[in-house]
């Protein structure tokens, strides 16, 4: 017998974000998430208590560096790694350029990058920089009717000068979850690294980076309910073997504070513990586990509320001639994650935000950063597309009055 998917306390979800009690519908999740009341409380108790350098000998100094050290134990919790082996940062962004500029005594003319059309900008210009340097890059390009990124069109890409292949774990335009852990077996076949950007995945499923395989894996705490702070996985022997980017004094083995240059937000870092114990908490409300497996639980049935609210949308989407959504019409939990996007006919996509908006009703129009797939697609003229993006604690009610201020304008 097929198991019952877990379900939210959506009473319970919702009082654990104050901006819930506004009269706006939050779906603009994917710029960003609201913030958990516990997470702001945690950010306070540090500024309050505990605001000072870590590493000396005194007793608030002790504190302190035991709070960042739990932020690094509670992430590799949350990814299924070890606590060395994560970096933190103030955003994806800036950890992916760390990234680049570390990799730089690595990478010789002659070698090759591999980058995607559906990435986000914060994935393709810190690696294009590396042209200058005689390295060539590749683009893996999406199908342009489907916006599916095909395997086989990445494995005629691979070479023996392959040195890094660069992906999102799922576009924050399409929604669409691509299969990481079979590309990271295509690209560690032909000796390269993966490099994945999480931003749009981290917030809706349970991420096990044992499981797929990548050798670096991104997301931002801002979009998973928490402040403006991110975190990189790196394998240990692949951040070990990076150059060093902050003081001269630091060792190529000292990880992963070599990749940290003028130290971490420690505040926003003990705040964003915050969003992983909400995690555990669903999970243990769900089916009472603990730990990782708690982590997993919770998301499950996050997985399943955004699979709710996600095909009353594209239900009612999909039944207008008018529109176009732009990816899978698929709502299935393994193929794409709460975030819509679609035109209407010839119409500015501007117009028909600003229609929602009188509704009270907060979504939003134009590439997301994730310019190229928009410009190569001749989306960029009509505004770029209209995008909802939802997480769990958006509810079917939601759904609705946004069906309502839609339905006029379609």
């Amino acid at each position: 017998m097929k198991a019952m998917p877990m379900s939210l306390d959506l009473d319970f979800v919702r009082s654990q974000f104050p901006a819930l009690g506004s009269d706006w519908v939050f779906m603009d999740n994917a710029g960003g998430s609201q913030v958990l009341r516990d997470v702001a409380a945690r950010v306070s108790d540090y500024l309050l208590t505990t605001n000072v350098q870590t590493g000396a000998t005194y007793e608030p100094s002790r504190v302190s560096t035991q709070r960042v050290a739990e932020t690094r134990q509670a992430f590799a919790r949350f990814m299924n790694c070890d606590a060395s082996e994560i970096v933190e940062g103030p955003s994806t962004t800036i950890l992916l350029r760390f990234l680049s500029e570390a990799m730089t005594g690595r990478l010789q003319p002659g070698d090759e990058i591999i980058l995607t059309n559906v990435d986000h900008e914060a994935h393709i210009g810190p690696w294009l920089r590396h042209a200058e340097r005689g390295v060539t890059i590749k683009w893996w390009r999406c199908d342009p009717e489907s916006f599916e990124l095909d395997l086989d069109d990445l494995r005629a890409l691979m070479t023996d000068r392959t040195r890094l292949v660069c992906v999102t774990h799922a576009s924050n335009i399409l929604g669409t979850i691509n299969p990481i852990a079979e590309i990271a077996d295509i690209v560690h076949e032909a000796g390269a690294e993966l490099a994945v950007d999480a931003v749009a995945y981290a917030p809706h499923r349970a991420i096990d980076v044992q499981a797929l395989k990548a050798d670096y894996y991104v997301f931002s705490v801002y979009k998973v309910f928490g402040p403006h702070h991110a975190v990189m996985y790196g394998r240990r022997d692949k951040l070990e073997a990076l150059d060093n980017i902050y003081h001269y004094f630091f060792d190529k083995s000292r990880v992963p504070h070599k990749l940290e240059p003028g130290n971490i937000n420690y505040e926003a870092a003990w705040g964003s513990v915050g969003s992983v114990d909400y995690v555990a908490e669903l999970g243990r409300q769900a089916d009472g586990s603990t730990g990782r497996a708690a982590i997993e639980a919770g998301f499950a049935a996050i997985a399943e509320q955004e699979r709710v609210v996600t095909e009353r949308l594209m239900d009612f989407l999909t039944s207008r001639n008018s529109v176009r959504v732009i990816g899978r019409r698929s709502t299935a939990i393994e193929d794409r994650v709460s975030t819509v996007s679609f035109t209407v006919g010839d119409e500015n996509s501007k117009r028909i935000v600003e229609a929602v908006d009188r509704a009270h009703v907060g979504i939003r129009h134009g590439d997301f950063y994730a310019r190229r797939i928009v410009e190569e697609h001749g989306l960029l003229d009509r505004g770029g597309v209209v995008r909802v993006s939802m997480i769990h604690y958006n509810t079917v009610d939601e759904v609705d009055r946004l069906i309502a201020a839609l339905e006029p304008e379609l």
